[in-house]
């Protein structure tokens, strides 16, 4: 995995943040005792945890050293720690699991997903968002660059294929094991000042794993060529700005007691 820079992930802080709090919002918990936020990153999401439940022992778990210190920094009264979603095991059950744009980063879902409602207590929920654009146009287009470029060989296997499934999947592995599950998608419609922004955007996350493998002086050849793909593929609109869709799909389900 490549470095994470809490900075330029939190450019973007309000279009990154907007999914948890639709998220949160469609929590039916009255007062959770323990809650447990995996991938905080700089712990945007996190605080929105915690405004809705004050009284909660709260913990923020991510692999970024950089996420977690900014997370410490401007997020207090919370138990920031660093780890793993992969091999997370906690020592007793939250009720409340809640994971928000980093459980695709994680692959297996089949043997994942049912792993983590197995870590919700009784009368809790597992509550996920993830985005699904592996096969959009800036994620198609990245990874063409990689594939065309001289660059090719160190690039291969950079970013696996995205382990996100349809709906359906995240229904028919979790239903036999939940009282109740609910699931929605919701196309965030992004209004960008042009494709530069788009890039920008990305640099905080997708495009991560491909300049990480590349040296300082071949990445802005890389990013030209991305520039230029882009820019076919997301034409100005009527004011000069572009739309950048961000399906996003969400699932809480609650365990059987």
């Amino acid at each position: 995995m490549h470095s994470w820079d809490a900075g330029r992930y939190l450019r973007f802080a309000g279009e990154r943040t907007q999914p948890a709090i639709d998220l949160v919002a469609r929590i039916d918990l009255e007062a959770p005792r323990r809650v447990v936020d995996l991938g905080c990153g700089p712990g945007n999401s996190t605080a929105i945890l915690k405004a809705r439940w004050p009284d909660s022992e709260l913990t923020g778990i991510d692999t970024s050293a950089d996420m977690l210190a900014e997370a410490r920094r401007t997020h207090g009264g919370i138990t920031f720690e660093q780890g793993d979603i992969a091999a997370w095991r906690p020592a007793a059950r939250y009720d409340l699991v809640f994971s928000n744009a980093a459980v695709q980063w994680v692959g297996d879902h089949e043997r994942l997903v049912p792993r983590l409602l197995a870590m919700v207590a009784a009368g809790g929920r597992l509550a996920v968002q993830m985005p699904r654009n592996h096969d959009f146009a800036t994620h198609a287009l990245m990874r063409r660059v990689a594939a065309e470029g001289p660059w090719r060989d160190r690039l291969e296997g950079a970013r696996d294929p995205s382990p996100v499934k349809p709906p359906e999947f995240y229904y028919d592995l979790l239903a036999p094991h939940c009282e109740r599950m609910v699931l929605w998608e919701t196309n965030y419609i992004q209004v960008m000042p042009g494709v530069a922004a788009i890039i920008d955007w990305l640099r905080g996350t997708g495009l991560g794993p491909f300049l990480a493998r590349l040296n300082p002086a071949e990445q802005p050849d890389f990013l030209a060529r991305y520039e230029t793909l882009l820019a076919g593929a997301f034409p100005p609109r009527s004011d000069g700005k572009v739309l950048l869709p961000y399906p996003r799909l969400f699932f809480i389900a609650t365990p059987k007691g």
